[in-house]
């Protein structure tokens, strides 16, 4: 099973970009809480969360392309990477995301940078948001307009659950990194 660490390890042979590390962190943040609310394990989900946009730097017209191989060659499980590429689905690839593992990444690779960039416009980042400010930054498309919304509603769908209910979750497990995300108050 995919730790974090192993997770860590593996980004590292492949990127080097800050911001893709910091979206990588934020991704596993939320996907920790989302494995709570689904009862999977936690830090398999974050590792997983973590690792998602493993080819990016290096294949950013071919991403998941170059994914399934090395990740395989390094003993990451054939459902691990399933939910890696399942967050394709649609844009990139055919794999459909099935289990809650495989459409909560589906969903917060998106949502999370609206979560992002709206904690980052507030004195206090992420620390006190509530779900209904980032509602009124996801209604506005041209807010952090690069993050496709459709993708979210429909990975949502996926999970049989409204935008508002996700967001909430990943708010409320990306808090608990704040710091790491770069999301504290300003000093």
């Amino acid at each position: 099973m995919l730790t974090l660490e192993r997770a860590k390890e593996l980004l590292a042979t492949t990127t080097t970009e800050p911001h893709l590390f910091l979206h990588a962190k934020n991704v596993m943040a939320a996907m920790g809480g989302l494995a709570e609310h689904f009862g999977g394990d936690r830090e398999n989900w974050m590792a997983i969360g973590y690792l998602h946009d493993y080819d990016y730097q290096q294949f950013p017209e071919e991403h998941l392309a170059h994914t399934a191989g090395p990740l395989s060659a390094a003993g990451v499980s054939e459902e691990e990477i399933r939910a890696i590429l399942a967050h394709g689905y649609g844009c990139l690839n055919d794999v459909e995301p099935v289990t809650d593992l495989e459409k909560s990444l589906f969903t917060v690779d998106e949502l999370t940078g609206i979560i992002q960039a709206a904690a980052r416009m507030r004195p206090a980042g992420i620390t006190d948001m509530e779900v209904s400010s980032f509602m009124k930054k996801f209604k506005d498309k041209k807010f952090a307009a690069k993050c496709d919304r459709d993708i979210i509603r429909r990975g949502c769908e996926m999970m049989g659950m409204e935008v508002r209910d996700v967001a909430a979750i990943c708010i409320e497990a990306m808090k608990a990194y704040a710091d790491e995300l770069e999301l504290g108050a300003k000093v």
